[in-house]
Order: C-alpha cells, then sequence, then structure tokens
C-alpha cells in the first residue's frame, strides 16, 4: 500500500524581488506502508519543502500528493514531523514537553503521563524528567523532539534532518537510537539528509534529487539485511551502495565542500 504518493509535484515561491524561484519540478515518487525512504541531494535542492507539502505546510503549485490515498489534510492528526531546528519549548519541563501534543488531543492526563513516562524510558531520558531543555544537551534535547513527535503515535514521521547540528558521536547514537525504534514499530519514515552514508544505514530505498528545480535523479534500493546497527557500515556493501551514490552526486556536479565531512575523504 502507498502511504504516500507524489503525482508530477511541482512548487514555486515568489521572492520579495517577485522573482519566481522553482523548487520542485515535475516529481513523482511513492513511499510504501512501513517503508524508511530517504530523500538525499544538495542542500537548498527543495528536499524540505517536500516535506512541507505533505505536511501541508505549504500547497504545490501544481500536481498532487496523496496520504494512504486521501489529501494530506485529511491524515494530518497522523504525521509528526521532527524538524531540522529545535522546536522544544524552553519553559516546559521535559516530561510537560513530551505530553505537549497528547494535550492538544484532549487525551486525559493520567494516560498522557503514563505514555510520556514510557517515552522517557524508551529514549534514554531517565532522570532527567523534570529538566527543562536548557539543562540538558543539544543530543539530549533532540531525544525530548523525537519522544513529543511518537508520543501520540503518528503511523506517518516526516524527518527534516533531524541529527544536521549535531557532533559526529552523538549523530552517530541517535542514529542508532531512531534505527531501534523503527524496528520495533516499523512506521513509514520519509527522512530528509544531504548525508550519503546516514541514508544508507537506515533507510529502506534513496531517492536522490538535483540542484533547484529538484528533480528525481535515481532510485536505489538498499538490501541490507534487518534488524540493523550503524556497524553495517564496516561491510563491503554498504562501501558499494555509498560509492554508487556518491558518483550520482559527482554527475551532478556538486563540489566537494558541499558534501558532509564523512563524504569528503571518500569514507562510508
Amino acid at each position: 500500500m502507498k502511504a504516500v504518493e507524489f503525482r508530477e509535484v511541482s512548487k514555486g515561491f515568489v521572492t520579495r524581488d517577485h522573482k519566481v524561484v522553482v523548487a520542485l519540478e515535475n516529481i513523482s515518487f511513492h513511499v510504501e506502508e512501513g517503508e524508511f525512504l530517504a530523500l538525499v541531494g544538495p542542500s537548498g535542492c527543495g528536499k524540505s519543502t517536500a516535506l512541507n507539502i505533505v505536511a501541508r505546510i505549504t500547497p504545490p503549485t501544481r500536481g498532487e500528493v496523496l496520504v494512504r490515498g486521501k489529501p494530506p489534510e485529511a491524515a494530518r492528526f497522523d504525521i509528526g514531523y521532527a524538524f531540522q531546528q529545535d522546536t522544544v519549548l524552553p519553559w516546559r519541563r521535559v516530561v510537560e514537553n513530551i505530553e505537549m501534543g497528547l494535550a492538544i488531543r484532549n487525551v486525559a492526563p493520567a494516560e498522557r503521563r503514563r505514555r510520556a513516562e514510557a517515552l522517557v524510558a524508551t529514549t534514554g531520558l531517565q532522570g532527567f524528567e523534570n529538566a527543562f531543555p536548557a539543562e540538558l544537551s543539544g543530543g539530549m534535547r533532540k531525544r525530548v523532539a523525537l519522544a513529543t513527535m511518537l508520543a501520540y503515535d503518528p503511523s506517518l514521521l516526516l524527518m527534516d534532518e533531524p541529527f544536521g547540528a549535531l557532533d559526529a558521536q552523538t549523530r552517530l547514537i541517535l542514529q542508532d537510537e531512531l534505527l531501534r525504534l523503527w524496528q520495533q514499530n516499523r512506521k513509514t519514515v520519509l527522512f530528509v539528509t544531504h548525508d550519503i552514508a546516514e541514508a544508507i544505514a537506515l533507510s529502506d530505498r534513496v531517492i536522490v534529487m538535483t540542484a533547484r528545480p529538484a528533480r528525481i535523479k535515481s532510485e536505489y534500493r538498499v538490501p541490507l539485511p534487518r534488524p540493523r546497527h550503524l556497524s553495517i557500515r564496516e561491510t563491503p556493501e554498504f562501501g558499494r551502495y555509498a560509492g554508487e551514490i556518491r558518483r550520482v552526486f559527482s554527475s551532478l556536479g556538486i563540489l566537494r565542500d558541499e558534501l558532509p565531512s564523512g563524504e569528503k575523504a571518500g569514507a562510508a
């Protein structure tokens, strides 16, 4: 079953000086139910715009996006969105942040607290339930944001470079954490990144997008075994897939300096 479907979607914006910028041009692809799909491409190519169209933050200029065969607004309460920027509310404690989406949905206080406490344990936040975000590290704040998104149990997760601002070690730890959580419940994930290694380590399928206006350049299945851990990066198969996608990046004329540090040296 198709969880998300893009049908010949284009999106343009008008700038303040009245110029038209086309972010997406005639994009068609789909995400299967329970699939982890990564969109990769150069910075500013329209990957985030694609997520925003699914979330109905912005409508397409042409074409349509369907969520389980219906317009996205019909599924808005079944979509979780992890943004690039930190969305944790600074005036709310950890457990209160996690409960926020449940409160909006009028879930009873006792049930809100039960779910929040379960996610505190699941995401390794024990002992910090009553801490304010300013008292947490960047990685822990990302864990709070992830728990907040998962609290109301959406079946479709949109993730826009959620670990991009973190240091390399914390990023790897949270990637492994995300793999573990995904393998428990197999939610549908549409994940945006420009990091080739991250895309391969996490996903079932990778779609490579061109520079703006973004089109689909190529698509790759990632048949690496699951359950998967980040040690998969050490295998020859991982290196082969990374090399194939890296060559596509090169064919797109992406400068070496635009690739994440892990890619510059040719490391998987």
